[in-house]
């Protein structure tokens, strides 16, 4: 008789057609099932009708199952964020109309790195059930995190100026942290997948902010010139994947394998690692006016985010089929 399986709330998808394998359990890691939670359905196909033997507790395949919206979130964010940008940016200046400005900010600063959130919550994120603590991520790591980056770079740079870049880095990096961490610490389950998506989305929500900053410095010190301001936004605005929103991203999926159980092994060795590549990475960013240093740059923290997301998924997918010791899930 047919058998479907149904995962937990915060469980990924299974692949099509899986069965447990002997020894199997679900991975530690995850978040635990509802009490009397239903496994398993079995079904037969009578008179060209499906019965069930068992009833589907709501929400058991619709806690995996992404809906259309969700996984092409990011291309029509993309295509209205480029759409708005160039409708706003053309009425601007044809109507010379200065209070089109802030929309042309938010909608240049905020259209690739929320995009790119979109996109890795589709592939990476696929329980649906924490997409309120990811937009408070966003708003929380703008404010959060350039308010604290801003503090303490003043603060330190005023007493130690020849530490220069190398201490913007490891600021910054540390002030996206904040809002990661405490998640991190006062959520009792983490879910699988989570942490690169919170650091992506705290990236995201400071890369979009600083860039607004960088837009209105762009307008004031080219004393109203919108190419300048233009060229701000496109070159910063497309470049976040490979910054802020990379650097982040990559130190909070190491953040989160802290939380795994059994504890990940070398896992603070792998974070500090991850804390100072990202910091490095910043340093050098921020240290260089060259063309050849800011490519090389992008193209190594693109790498790293792409990596890390196929990682991650590849992951959650080997734990379907990795045998453990311990009992099997009962229908």
């Amino acid at each position: 008789m047919p058998r479907t399986f149904h995962p937990a709330p915060g469980w990924p998808p299974p692949p099509a057609g899986w069965t447990p394998p002997a020894g199997w359990a679900p991975d530690p890691g995850w978040p635990e099932a509802p009490e009397g939670w239903v496994y398993w359905t079995d079904t037969t196909l009578l008179g060209g009708e499906v019965e069930q033997a068992a009833p589907v507790v709501p929400g058991g395949d619709a806690a995996v199952r992404q809906a259309w919206w969700v996984r092409f979130g990011w291309l029509m964010a993309l295509v209205a964020g480029v759409a708005g940008y160039v409708v706003v940016l053309t009425v601007m200046i044809s109507t010379q109309n200065i209070l089109m400005f802030p929309s042309l900010l938010l909608i240049g600063s905020m259209t690739v790195p929320m995009s790119v959130l979109l996109l890795v919550y589709a592939v990476e994120y696929r329980a649906g059930h924490h997409g309120a603590l990811v937009t408070v991520t966003v708003i929380a790591g703008a404010v959060i995190g350039t308010t604290t980056a801003a503090l303490l770079e003043y603060n330190t740079l005023k007493a130690m100026p020849w530490l220069g870049m190398v201490a913007v880095g490891l600021i910054e990096e540390a002030a996206k942290l904040i809002v990661p961490v405490v998640v991190f610490w006062l959520m009792r389950q983490r879910t699988p997948g989570l942490g690169l998506v919170l650091g992506v989305a705290s990236g995201a929500g400071f890369a979009a902010a600083e860039t607004m900053g960088y837009g209105l410095v762009a307008l004031i010190a080219s004393k109203g010139n919108l190419a300048e301001v233009d060229a701000t936004l496109l070159l910063r605005g497309l470049l976040s994947p490979a910054g802020h929103v990379a650097w982040s991203g990559m130190t909070c999926a190491a953040l989160w394998r802290l939380g795994e159980r059994p504890p990940a092994r070398y896992g603070w060795t792998v974070f500090m690692g991850a804390y100072l590549l990202a910091a490095m990475l910043h340093a050098v960013w921020d240290g260089t006016t060259s063309l050849a240093p800011h490519v090389l740059v992008a193209a190594v923290s693109a790498a790293l985010l792409i990596g890390l997301t196929i990682l991650e998924n590849r992951r959650l997918r080997r734990a379907w089929t990795a045998p453990r010791p311990l009992p099997p899930v009962a229908g």
